[in-house]
């Protein structure tokens, strides 16, 4: 019984929407999609540029880091394939996540919750992407596998510094300098550290309930993230201390982010974007003003009607106040 009853859909409704009663169709996409597209215009150009950023910063060429031949000992590791695939990284890290804000918009039917979730987490995403690029091109340092991307049949040449002399493939060699920080893990953290906060406040993780339960939805994007920055590790393409990095990274990204959209999970308005709750604001200032609107008319007309009802009777000398209006006149001199 007490599992039929927290299934039950009044209990469904308030674990997801913080208690509150939300009106279903008084922001979507429909009604309220366009305009708020227009609003956040500049939001979304900026975002365009970023991703022409993104792009460029892959098209050049990283800092060649001096490597000697005492250095070497360290990168012999053998070259690998990638068990997380660099295709696969958008899929999980922005996909997902935004599967998941179409889902809770299903449920609850907030455009703002929407927008602002897919907003927050593309600028996590690409943001990410063009700071970990750029110190990635500016630091150059070599990757643990770099020894067979420079040396690929084994031959190691030196120069009289003792610099390597690479006779590589030119795009393995490129990307053997780019070694820190970790854009696998870095990518993995801003995406699917951004859906944890976001889960976090839509399950109300911290209304001292002590629900521990909720911790695990929440953990689970974030071991996602943690078993992608392991395999950079296992797979030789990244140093310890580049995934390191990378997660960090990208997790102070996602919190930056989350928080220019959303409450902290831990506020009770956690649940919902700022802009939503201005927006039910607006509506009650709205409704109050048209209330109180309707109350003073209504006043106002049984005010006329008493008038009109007092001319009938003649008792119009002793009314204290006069509506002269040349309709009503005709009126009552119609009827009379």
């Amino acid at each position: 019984m007490a599992l039929r009853a927290f299934l039950s859909f009044a209990k469904f409704s308030t674990f997801f929407q913080g208690g509150r009663q939300i009106d279903p169709s008084a922001h979507t996409i429909k009604s309220h999609g366009a305009t708020l597209a227009r609003n956040h215009i500049h939001d979304w150009l900026i975002l365009v540029l970023l991703m022409v950023i993104e792009v460029v910063l892959n098209i050049i060429h990283p800092f060649h880091r001096f490597v000697g031949r005492d250095m070497m000992e360290d990168l012999k590791y053998p070259m690998k394939g990638n068990t997380v695939p660099a295709w696969s990284v958008p899929l999980y890290a922005v996909l997902l996540p935004i599967t998941v804000f179409i889902c809770f918009y299903l449920r609850r039917r907030d455009v703002y919750d929407l927008h602002h979730s897919v907003l927050g987490l593309l600028f996590a995403v690409l943001i990410t992407g063009v700071l970990t690029d750029s110190i990635k091109d500016a630091v150059g340092r070599p990757r643990p596998d770099f020894f067979w991307r420079c040396f690929p049949d084994g031959v190691a040449v030196y120069d009289k510094l003792g610099g390597v002399v690479c006779h590589g493939e030119a795009s393995d060699i490129k990307e053997g300098h780019k070694s820190f920080p970790s854009g696998h893990t870095s990518w993995s953290f801003a995406g699917l550290g951004f859906l944890s906060l976001y889960l976090c406040g839509k399950i109300k993780v911290f209304d001292r309930k002590g629900h521990i339960a909720k911790l695990c939805i929440v953990f689970f994007p974030l071991l996602l993230a943690c078993l992608v920055g392991i395999s950079r590790v296992d797979d030789y393409w990244h140093h310890w201390q580049d995934v390191f990095a990378g997660g960090l990274l990208g997790l102070v990204v996602a919190t930056f982010c989350y928080s220019q959209f959303f409450p902290p999970p831990y506020n009770d308005d956690g649940w919902g974007p700022y802009a939503y709750f201005v927006a039910m604001e607006e509506s009650r200032v709205i409704a109050n003003v048209n209330r109180d609107s309707a109350a003073v008319q209504d006043t106002e007309d049984r005010r006329v009607t008493n008038q009109v009802a007092n001319r009938r009777n003649g008792d119009h000398l002793f009314t204290p106040f006069t509506y002269l209006s040349p309709t009503l006149e005709a009126m009552e001199m119609g009827q009379k």
